[in-house]
C-alpha cells in the first residue's frame, strides 16, 4: 500500500479518536464541570497521542493523513483546554491568547512555503518539548482549581510547566520562521537570471 493512500490505519483511528474527544473535554469542563472526568480525557488523549506515533513507526503505518491529524489534534486540544480554563478563570485570558497567535502567525507562513513547493517544515525538538510542557501544565492548572495542599501543589508545578511550554512554544515559532525566511533566501538564490 502507498504512504500516501494508507488512511484506515490504528494510528489515524487514535488520532480521530483524539479529535473527537475535544469537544467532549470543552462539555465536560464548561457543562457540569466534571473536572475529575476532564482530567481522565486529558490522560487519554497524551496516552494515544504517544501511542499513535509509536504504532506509525513499529507498524510501519506512517501516512500522509497521519502527518496533518497528529499536529492538528494536539493544537485543538491545547486550543481547547486554554479556552476551557480561561472561560472558568483558572488562567487568564492573556495565556489562553499567546498560544493561538502563535499559531496563527505560523499559518501565516503557510503560503510562502506553499510558492516555494513545500507543503510544511519538519517538527523540531523544540516544538515537542513545548507541546509536551503544555499538555502536563493545563491538567495540573486544572486539578489546581481546587482546594487542600494537592491542589496547591498541582498549581505551582502546573504554572512551571506553563511558562516554560509557552516560551518554547514561542522559540519554537521564530525557529520556525527563520527557517522559512532561510528556505525562501536559498530559493531565490538558485533562481536562473533571465537573460537580457
Amino acid at each position: 500500500m502507498e504512504r500516501a493512500s494508507k488512511v484506515w490505519t490504528v494510528p489515524n483511528l487514535l488520532s480521530m479518536v483524539r479529535l473527537a474527544g475535544v469537544p467532549l473535554f470543552l462539555w465536560l469542563v464548561l457543562g457540569p464541570e466534571e473536572d475529575a472526568w476532564a482530567l481522565g480525557l486529558l490522560m487519554v488523549s497524551g496516552v494515544t497521542d504517544w501511542a499513535d506515533g509509536y504504532l506509525a513507526r513499529k507498524l510501519d503505518q506512517r501516512s500522509t493523513l497521519g502527518e496533518i491529524l497528529d499536529p492538528v489534534a494536539d493544537r485543538l486540544y491545547i486550543l481547547a483546554v486554554v479556552v476551557g480554563l480561561a472561560l472558568r478563570d483558572i488562567i487568564p485570558w492573556w495565556v489562553a491568547l499567546l498560544l493561538p497567535l502563535r499559531d496563527l502567525f505560523l499559518w501565516g507562513l503557510v503560503p510562502f512555503l506553499r510558492m516555494r513547493g513545500y507543503s510544511a517544515l519538519p517538527v523540531h525538538f523544540l516544538g515537542k518539548a513545548a507541546t509536551f510542557n503544555l499538555l502536563y501544565a493545563f491538567p495540573l492548572l486544572l486539578l489546581g482549581d481546587g482546594d487542600g495542599d494537592l491542589a496547591r501543589l498541582a498549581e505551582v508545578f502546573g504554572w512551571a510547566f506553563a511558562f516554560w511550554g509557552i516560551g518554547l512554544y514561542w522559540w519554537a515559532g521564530i525557529l520556525y520562521a527563520w527557517q522559512v525566511r532561510k528556505l525562501l533566501r536559498d530559493s531565490d538564490a538558485r533562481a536562473p537570471v533571465p537573460d537580457a
